[in-house]
């Protein structure tokens, strides 16, 4: 089932286009990552997403529902994390969960009970009775997603949701989306750390210059730029080898040797591995270490955008 559906979305301010002719679908049950650097358009296709911002051209289908002709509808179903903590500071932790679950029509017991749970998921139960204005960097986004996900919506936005945290902080984030999705909550992810769309992701698209560039799970879009893995091998002592004898296994496109360290290109699709080691073996060259080095999402992006995702 298609959660969202983009349909040549775009977005104008005067003669700039900041989103210019989107086009895709999320599942349902995604985590979807969206990636890009500043200013690629990530933000403004996420605010017109939640209905925060008019569309100039195209539909967005949220759970079948147009943003255009159904929009306070749909947005009952959708959570937002913004970047930009929104947070009342003269609020206690249960009181800021209440009010913005009290948006969606819930009150008296049914109120009470989602804020407790909510609060209790992130981990800030027994921080209820504290203010904001009390709490760390890492404390404030997961109340932050707590005031996003108490009224149980089926699809949750969350917009850099770890920026500037603790890794403990960041790690109960984390754990927190997988079970949110696993409880059958779709998700968009926006990131800066491509680590974090390595763990959690299932799909992610990137974004360029207001331009949807590439998208597919994690493995197609590795496979896209390169279909070349490094096997690197450290020997346990910095010995001369010869390397013709491994240029000639099936698929090995080319060997580099430097101070103890042989690195070894292979087409990914040639099963090489064993007969790799077996070369070493059969020569008494004794080996250290030996890693399977496949491109990441970092190789990617660059591979796409010629920048770093922070540019």
């Amino acid at each position: 089932m298609k959660v969202i559906e983009l349909k040549d979305v775009v977005k104008k301010y005067g003669d700039f286009e900041a989103v210019k002719g989107v086009t895709f679908n999320i599942e349902e049950g995604e985590i979807y990552g969206l990636l890009g650097p500043n200013g690629a358009g990530k933000s403004t296709l996420i605010n017109m997403i939640c209905g925060l911002l008019n569309i100039t051209k195209g539909e967005i289908f949220v759970l079948g529902q147009s943003m255009e002709r159904g929009s306070a509808k749909v947005k009952s179903k959708l959570g937002l994390v913004p970047q930009d903590i929104a947070l009342y500071n003269n609020l206690t932790a249960y009181e800021n969960v209440k009010f913005f679950c009290g948006l969606y029509g819930f009150s008296g017991s049914e109120l009470k009970e989602r804020a407790e749970k909510a609060l209790k998921y992130v981990g800030l139960l027994d921080k209820a009775n504290s203010t904001p204005s009390t709490f760390s960097g890492g404390m404030k986004r997961r109340l932050n997603i707590a005031c996003a996900i108490a009224h149980t919506p089926k699809v949750i936005i969350l917009d850099e949701p770890t920026v500037g945290i603790d890794p403990q902080s960041r790690n109960h984030i984390l754990e927190s989306i997988k079970k949110l999705n696993e409880k059958g909550a779709t998700i968009i992810y926006t990131s800066h750390y491509m680590e974090e769309v390595e763990a959690i992701c299932t799909k992610v698209g990137v974004m360029d210059h207001g331009k949807l560039i590439a998208m597919g799970t994690k493995e197609e879009l590795k496979d896209s730029v390169s279909n070349i893995n490094t096997i690197v091998v450290t020997l346990q002592e910095n010995q001369e080898i010869k390397t013709d004898g491994i240029k000639d296994i099936e698929g090995i496109t080319n060997v580099y040797c430097e101070e103890g360290i042989v690195k070894i290109d292979s087409y990914k699709e040639v099963d090489n591995f064993d007969k790799i080691i077996l070369y070493f073996t059969d020569k008494n060259i004794k080996i250290k270490n030996i890693e399977n080095k496949t491109p990441n999402l970092e190789t990617v992006f660059m591979s796409l955008t010629g920048r770093t995702l922070r540019d």
